[in-house]
Order: structure tokens, then C-alpha cells, then sequence
């Protein structure tokens, strides 16, 4: 069986550099929370590229493990596994409801196993899927729940003239041009455009790129965001001294 998961992120699980088709239901039970992420970080579940992905994941083995997580972290969606070692994934789930946690939540069932969706659908879920399974329905399903609630359509965000590719990872610039980015210039980019005009600290940003189990270094944000000036231009991307970045670019 697979563990439960969660995603930690603005936007899109992108799929562009997956490799082939994964079925996790040789997995053992299992809580992966899902944050914009680095590529190749011991929190991610097998199957998964954390560029192709496009989110660092954050693990759980056990339903008190996952409750916490859940709780203690501000996660963007959800995929929690019913069959956890020490308990029911679905009193995670009315755990988390009952703190008025609205973050998505698609809930992993075995397969034929009705009683377990409706009772996932009554208790809070918002989608299920069942085992085993493919990667990519898995993210396809975790896109739509995420663009759902964040009232998009699309799985492209727009501001000022630019607009950013969440499916193939790229950013069409005012001036017509298209740039393809990295895993992590996609993600950082992707949080600074979700909010136009909010001020991201440097420890917002790295916690939304990276999971539990990264350190990255006190300069990783600065080295990107000159990266990604050089394709926006210094006026898109200010530095607000002492508190952080600002993307300006407004419809």
C-alpha cells in the first residue's frame, strides 16, 4: 500500500519530466505532504521527480504523524492514504475538518471498495482515487483539485503581461518571448505570481520550495531570483531590504 500525501504549494504538479507510468500499490502505507520542492530530496515517493512534479514532499508513516504535519503546516493539497499502520486515514481526515482544515484532500482507496469513497466524500475528501494506480491521474487529479480551489480553469497564472506555463514550465514574457525554466526557478516564480504585489520573505520562500528534510543555504533564494530577473527583467521582481521579494507586475 502507499503512504498518504500532502502538497505544500501555489499552483500546478507539473509532469513534463516524469518518467513512464508508476503504480504505487505495492507501497506501504504512507502521509507525503507536497510543497514546491527541489529536485531529488529524500522526501519524495518513488515514481516521482520533484522537477517533474514540480513540489518537494513531506512524509508521513502514520496517521499521528500525518495529523500533526497536516496541522502544523499550511499544505496546498492533500493525499492521504485510508490504510495507515496506526489508525484510519479518515480520522485524520474528520481530524483535520473539524479544525476547520479546508486544504484539498484526495483520498486513496482499494480498488471496489465504495463504502470507503462515500465515507471519504462524508467526511471531507474532495476527490479518491483507487489502488493501485497511475502517476499521472494521480497529478492530473491533484491539479484540478488544486485549480478548483483557487477558482482557476486554467493551469496558467497570469500577471502584468506575463504568463506563466504550469504544464510545460515556461513563462511567456510581455514581449512575446518564451522561456523554459527549471524545476526550481518554475516553483519559486510560481509563489512570487500566485500573490502580485505581497511580500514573500526569504524563510517563506524557502519553506514552500523546500521540505522537512532540505537545508539549503542563506543565499539559494537570492541566486535564483537574479536568475530569473535576467528573463523578467528587474522591475518585475523587486528586493524589499531586511523583509524580502515583491513580484509587481499587475493586470
Amino acid at each position: 500500500m502507499i503512504h498518504s500525501a500532502m502538497v505544500h504549494m501555489p499552483g500546478h504538479v507539473g509532469h513534463g519530466q516524469q518518467r513512464g507510468l508508476t503504480q504505487f500499490g505495492h507501497f506501504r502505507s504512507h502521509s507525503f505532504f507536497w510543497r514546491q520542492g527541489a529536485p531529488g530530496k529524500t522526501g519524495t515517493p518513488h515514481g516521482f521527480s520533484e522537477d517533474g512534479v514540480g513540489f518537494s514532499v513531506d512524509e508521513a508513516g502514520t496517521a499521528k504523524q500525518a495529523e500533526h504535519l497536516g496541522k502544523q503546516e499550511d499544505y496546498r493539497a492533500v493525499v492521504l492514504d485510508l490504510g495507515l499502520p496506526d489508525g484510519n486515514g479518515l480520522d485524520v481526515l474528520k481530524s483535520w475538518r473539524a479544525d476547520k482544515l479546508a486544504m484539498p484532500v484526495l483520498i486513496l482507496t482499494a480498488r471496489g471498495d465504495w463504502q470507503d469513497k462515500v465515507n471519504g466524500l462524508k467526511a471531507g475528501a474532495d476527490d479518491y482515487l483507487a489502488k493501485p494506480f497511475q502517476t499521472e491521474e494521480l497529478l492530473a487529479r491533484l491539479n484540478a483539485l488544486i485549480r478548483r480551489s483557487e477558482g482557476r480553469v486554467e493551469a496558467k497564472l497570469s500577471a502584468g503581461g506575463f504568463e506563466l506555463d504550469e504544464h510545460r514550465q515556461c513563462l511567456h514574457t510581455p514581449d512575446g518571448q518564451e522561456h523554459s525554466l527549471t524545476g526550481t526557478e518554475f516553483r519559486l516564480l510560481r509563489c512570487l505570481m500566485s500573490r502580485p504585489g505581497q511580500l514573500f520573505s526569504k524563510e517563506q520562500l524557502l519553506e514552500q520550495l523546500y521540505n522537512l528534510n532540505d537545508s539549503p543555504s542563506d543565499n539559494t533564494i537570492e541566486a535564483y531570483v537574479r536568475r530569473l530577473r535576467k528573463i523578467t527583467g528587474a522591475e518585475a521582481i523587486t528586493t524589499r531590504r531586511g523583509q524580502g521579494y515583491i513580484f509587481n507586475a499587475s493586470d
